[in-house]
């Protein structure tokens, strides 16, 4: 196992190193001068960058001290979001590239003369080649009493036999492809890297505001079997994937608890990965989470990043601010049975999911909504005939193309999906791992509304 996590640290790093350096070739390399300012402080962020990076990922588990995390996480973690969409930019622009170099060629040929550059070695134009004047001038004999003609041109020189032309001292264009302008593939390569930087730093720019700015309120309508008539309606609000850690704190807790309160929910479900570090360093950061309302309550099951950062005092400080934890563990609300099953991750620590604990002795006639982070239990959902299962840990991708990732790993990504007699839906979360940045998947609270088939 060490070996395989060694091997697979190596390939990580090594795919990173090739990544950068072909960012800096396009961006620095290609488009500076060698000794200039703007080469030099492009090669020191190609250095500095990547291990900020690499300091933002492993500070929390190294034990670092809080505030060194919370320096090290925003630009460690906002780079890795710019590398990737700068990457990708940057390979579009290869195929840019070609199309690019055509066109202002194109345009020199046309003209016949670059303005790029002085000194261009030109294919020459059916015009030019009918405009050469005879460099010698008529009175070029040879001078008076030597009798010998001083011509100017090389004797190789001569027009084409028959054609009754001078050449002049101009040597002729030699024929074939026009030889490559230096400034012209600068040119390419600024455009290229230009616009590539303004792509991706523009994509990170709006998914961090997506983020900052705090999840939007979804609303959906599930049909419940089993659900009694007086219980129709019952809304559900589902948090899930808050992250709070040393980018996101205390405000984006506020946001959350804000825009549940306004939806007026009948009850709060938290649905995992609340955080990513200790009670001591994050316990003010959750505080806000006291002032959540709701008439029935709001209840918690853990997420795997739970088990990164003591889930046993994690559930503990969760009670103590007014959630109550489902821990393998069952509840009657309002018409239906509601329950929560602990996250995946605990097996590690031998608290992980029991199904039969949570579900065994239940009333299969009553409704029933399962709490379980991870959208992979599904199968043990349906074998135990629940009703709903409310998920998150997928973050919808988080970063395009990471949904396509998550597809991999995950039986739903984000949505509804029914398997079986069993409903599954996941939410995209309301927070961010790593990079605070989200392209192509908003951040969400959702508020599921139960339906009655009796209604």
């Amino acid at each position: 196992m060490v070996v395989v996590f060694v091997l697979v640290a190596v390939a990580v790093l090594a795919l990173l190193a090739a990544v950068h350096r072909y960012v800096w070739r396009r961006l620095i390399g290609d488009t500076t001068e060698q000794g200039g300012l703007a080469r030099r402080t492009g090669t020191v962020a190609a250095f500095v960058l990547p291990l900020l990076s690499l300091g933002a990922l492993v500070s929390g588990r190294a034990g670092f001290p809080f505030p060194v995390q919370q320096v090290l996480a925003w630009p460690g973690y906002l780079w890795l979001a710019v590398l990737l969409y700068l990457t990708l930019a940057l390979l579009v622009g290869e195929a840019v590239r070609p199309l690019l170099r055509r066109v202002l060629a194109g345009r020199s040929g046309t003209a016949g003369w670059d303005p790029g550059r002085t000194g261009t070695v030109l294919q020459a134009t059916p015009a030019a080649a009918s405009a050469r004047a005879d460099a010698v001038p008529a009175n070029a004999e040879a001078a008076s009493g030597t009798g010998a003609r001083a011509d100017a041109t090389p004797a190789n020189a001569e027009a084409p036999a028959g054609t009754g032309a001078r050449t002049d001292a101009v040597p002729e264009a030699p024929a074939g492809p026009q030889v490559a302008d230096p400034s012209r593939r600068l040119f390419v390569a600024r455009a290229v890297g230009g616009a590539a930087a303004l792509a991706g730093l523009g994509t990170v720019g709006y998914g961090t505001y997506g983020v900052l700015r705090g999840p939007r309120t979804k609303r959906i309508t599930v049909p419940l079997a089993g659900l009694p008539r007086s219980a129709h309606g019952f809304r559900i609000a589902v948090v899930s994937d808050i992250h709070l850690g040393p980018v996101l704190g205390r405000a984006h807790t506020r946001r959350i608890v804000d825009a549940i309160n306004a939806t007026n929910s009948d009850l709060v479900a938290v649905v995992g990965d609340l955080v990513d570090g200790s009670v001591a360093d994050l316990g003010p950061a959750a505080e806000p989470l006291a002032g959540l309302e709701a008439r029935h309550g709001s209840y918690f099951v853990t997420g795997n990043h739970e088990y990164f950062s003591g889930a046993a005092e994690w559930v503990d400080h969760v009670r103590e601010l007014g959630l109550h934890p489902l821990e393998n563990a069952r509840v009657e609300i309002g018409g239906f049975d509601l329950a929560g099953v602990n996250d995946v991750a605990g097996e590690s620590e031998g608290h992980g999911p029991d199904f039969a604990r949570a579900l065994g002795d239940r009333d299969r006639g009553r409704a029933s909504v399962l709490l379980a982070h991870q959208p992979v239990v599904i199968d043990d959902a349906v074998e135990y005939g629940v009703g709903l299962q409310l998920s998150g840990h997928t973050h919808g991708g988080q970063l395009w193309p990471g949904n396509l990732v998550a597809e991999l790993a995950n039986p739903t990504v984000a949505g509804l999906e029914r398997y079986g007699d069993t409903q599954l839906y996941v939410s995209r979360g309301a927070g961010a791992w790593g990079p605070p940045v989200r392209v192509g998947a908003p951040s969400d609270i959702t508020v599921v509304e139960l339906a009655s088939r009796q209604a």
